[in-house]
């Protein structure tokens, strides 16, 4: 392929490119048969619940017997495996959605076990870790942690110890690896964590930030016995088309107890108007299995082109995957700023936008992030950021297209040989 048809990349860049696509093709293959599986369900879901044509039309005020809310519910449900769902353009964020979905199930006194260490950065300020008014902790919900073990696998020991001695209400699960550099997690490693707590604990409620993991595998959390999912809409599972929103899944009751809380004691599920995003977010969900596909081989591309750049990744262009993210060490700061400065010039929306480390709501240091995306915000289309601290990592995710993804991540590589960063032999 010529890129210098359309963009200024070096010469031994291009073909360092086409030789790693070539050798990965194994790969992308692994993952098309995923994504083929996960295509399958969704559309299987889709028929046995008859959507149609009508279901797209907009409810206003109250929202009083929408049928296509309804009706989304039931198909996101059954293609993730839950008794119920529920699934609104009105969570603003994943932090939001999963913040409902805490509230929604604890009670003052009640205590929430975290067994993935330290958890994302912004939601600690919903369980209190970090000081914010109207935390869990100021309701009077007590946060635990239990720590990864040294290779960033679950310490069921640890867990089954902690559950022995009692009162402990809510599970809480992070999938994937967030800001810090310890493995995501498979649903595999879920299941493990499910059946030390259910050896100990048949009652506590699990539940799973799956954030950048659904229609990664064939299983969703849910298969392995966990209680309760949630996401973002600007991730995985909107497809690239739903402009904004969040799901929980799971089982009946707590969805139940969820619905109440985004809306009010005694209203729960049956009101809320869609205001016309219902066609955008039935699209979304079905496009999403496919979106995921050509996100994972986003990364693999990524990850193949930098260790032969030199620099060290995880994961590993070969090994297998528990979501949507890469990462790329950078070794130092003007590395990292000049890698995103690459990708925002192949971003299809301002691409013209120079990206500058600043302050962000919810992190302790400055952040840069490159994304030229059509949905403010979204990490399902291409992506990077990273936290300004040691040891300079970039978070990559998304990728509506392999192939725009691919001259993405070529022209952050174009940029660092330019800055001086690598050189190429």
């Amino acid at each position: 392929m010529d890129m210098n048809d359309f963009f200024k990349i070096d010469e031994r860049l291009e073909h360092l490119s086409d030789e790693v696509k070539q050798q990965l093709k194994p790969i992308f293959e692994q993952i098309d048969a995923t994504t083929e599986y996960n295509q399958q369900k969704m559309l299987s879901a889709f028929i046995k619940n008859g959507v149609s044509e009508s279901h797209f039309a907009a409810s206003t005020g109250y929202g009083y017997d929408d049928r296509g809310r309804e009706t989304l519910e039931r198909v996101f449900a059954d293609a993730m495996g839950a008794e119920d769902a529920l699934i609104r353009h009105n969570f603003v964020s994943g932090t939001h959605t999963l913040t409902v979905a805490l509230f929604g199930v604890l009670r003052p006194g009640d205590t929430v076990l975290c067994v993935t260490g330290t958890p994302y950065d912004t939601i600690q300020y919903a369980f209190g870790i970090k000081e914010a008014s109207g935390s869990l902790k100021e309701f009077g919900v007590n946060y635990e942690q239990i720590d990864l073990k040294a290779d960033g696998s679950p310490d069921l020991e640890a867990i089954k110890q902690r559950l022995e001695k009692g009162s402990v209400k809510m599970v809480y699960i992070q999938r994937s690896r967030g800001y810090s550099l310890r493995p995501s997690l498979f649903v595999s490693d879920i299941e493990s964590i499910v059946k030390a707590v259910r050896e100990i604990d048949k009652k506590a409620v699990i539940m799973v930030d799956n954030c950048y993991g659904e229609f990664v595998e064939k299983k969703e959390p849910l298969a392995v016995g966990a209680d309760l999912i949630a996401g973002s809409l600007i991730k995985n599972p909107g497809g690239g088309i739903a402009p904004t929103g969040g799901y929980i899944a799971g089982r009946a009751d707590l969805i139940e107890q969820c619905a109440n809380r985004l809306n009010a004691p005694g209203v729960g599920k049956e009101l809320g108007a869609t205001l016309g995003h219902t066609k955008e977010l039935f699209m979304g969900i079905f496009n999403a299995p496919h979106v995921t596909g050509e996100a994972l081989k986003t990364a693999v591309f990524a990850s193949g082109l930098f260790s032969r750049l030199g620099f060290e990744v995880s994961p590993a262009s070969t090994e297998k995957r528990a979501d949507i993210i890469q990462v790329i060490y950078l070794k130092n700061e003007t590395s990292l700023i000049s890698f995103c400065k690459g990708m925002q010039k192949g971003s299809p929306i301002d691409s013209f936008v120079t990206p500058e480390p600043s302050d962000m709501p919810g992190y302790d240091c400055k952040v840069i992030m490159a994304a030229g995306a059509f949905h403010l915000g979204a990490s399902i289309e291409l992506s990077a950021d990273a936290p300004l601290r040691e040891p300079y990592a970039v978070f990559m995710q998304g990728g509506l297209n392999f192939h725009s993804a691919c001259m993405g991540i070529t022209l952050a590589a174009q940029s660092c040989l330019e800055d001086g960063v690598f050189n190429i032999k």
